[in-house]
């Protein structure tokens, strides 16, 4: 699998994440063992995981697998901090929380450092250079070898990048955000995607797959055994599945058949080779699905497919986002 560099960094990882989200809690034991061998044989490297997925179970899960089944030395270990089970505060990016995380984090892992650590949301709540000085502690303790952050909005990745830039050498510059991105949700491309273009931030999307209706599976109905089915994710897919999703998907499958290829492909094609994006993470449940994914890596999109795509999924974006001079 092709390598990309992490933002401005010497990082490089697979252009193809897998995701962690749903294991220990829909993904057992033996479909993650299985997806983690498949991923590492395809020459995939980045795994991106969180101490909230599962309830700390998919880092356990998969500090396990790294013990037994592939060698720790071959990936590219990403985990986040800051969200918190607590419905009066979300999310904690305190630098007393975060640290506490890490620690436990690494102990689940099984491991002295992470690649990357990010933290996994804005919080309002503590002062910003607070929550940033945690991730330089924990990249000069060795902790953490880079850091990123996640689900900031344009002008909290600007302010977080720049201060990080203030003081070469004594902070440490962020590597990436982790951000939604599809062809069913391109709300990065308003500012945040400029800021990290401008700043040296790579993209990872998450979601690429619009939640998974841009595998095409929902276009004649809800399949029993998908998650818009289930109870605990169907408010997740229910938004990408109005008439304006039904418009993309018809167009992605017709752009599908004209290149012999599926709609997940021509999906995650499409993301996977945007401007400023490093590595898409997938989030199969089974071999099966993964293999699916991973089959992309042959394929780019010829110009004219990725103009039609872009124009039928356009995002409304007028001032100030273009040139006053042209509205």
């Amino acid at each position: 699998m092709e390598q990309r560099h992490l933002g401005r960094t010497g990082l490089r990882v697979s252009r193809i994440g897998l995701g962690t989200l749903t294991w220990g809690r829909d993904v057992g034991e033996q479909d993650a063992a299985d997806l983690l061998k498949a991923f590492w044989e395809a020459g995939g490297t980045l795994i991106d995981t969180a101490d909230v997925y599962g309830g700390g179970d998919a880092e356990y899960l998969l500090g396990q697998m790294m013990m037994r089944l592939v060698p720790r030395r071959d990936l590219v270990l990403a985990t986040k901090a800051g969200s918190v089970p607590d419905p009066d505060r979300r999310f904690d990016g305190s630098r007393g929380h975060l640290l506490s995380a890490l620690d436990a984090s690494l102990q689940r892992l099984g491991t002295d450092h992470v690649d990357l650590w990010q933290v996994h949301a804005f919080d309002c709540a503590t002062p910003l250079e607070e929550t940033l000085q945690a991730l330089d502690i924990a990249v000069s303790s060795g902790r953490a070898r880079y850091a990123g952050i996640s689900n900031f909005s344009g002008w909290q990745l600007a302010k977080a990048a720049t201060w990080q830039l203030a003081a070469p050498g004594v902070r440490t510059r962020l590597a990436s955000t982790q951000m939604e991105y599809s062809l069913l949700q391109r709300g990065v491309e308003r500012e945040v995607l400029p800021a990290a273009l401008d700043l040296g931030v790579g993209l990872l999307p998450s979601s690429p797959l619009g939640r998974g209706v841009l595998t095409g599976k929902y276009r004649h109905g809800t399949p029993a055994d998908s998650r818009g089915a289930s109870d605990g994710l169907s408010g997740f897919v229910a938004p990408y599945l109005d008439d304006a999703a039904s418009r993309i998907v018809d167009a992605l499958s017709i752009a599908a058949d004209g290149l012999n290829a599926t709609p997940l492909q021509v999906a995650l094609a499409w993301v996977r080779d945007r401007p400023g994006v490093v590595a898409p993470i997938v989030g199969a449940r089974n071999a099966h699905q993964l293999a699916a994914a991973l089959s992309v890596e042959a394929l780019s999109l010829p110009d004219e497919i990725c103009q039609a795509l872009d124009d039928v999924s356009a995002p409304v974006h007028r001032y100030p986002d273009q040139d006053w001079s042209t509205l």
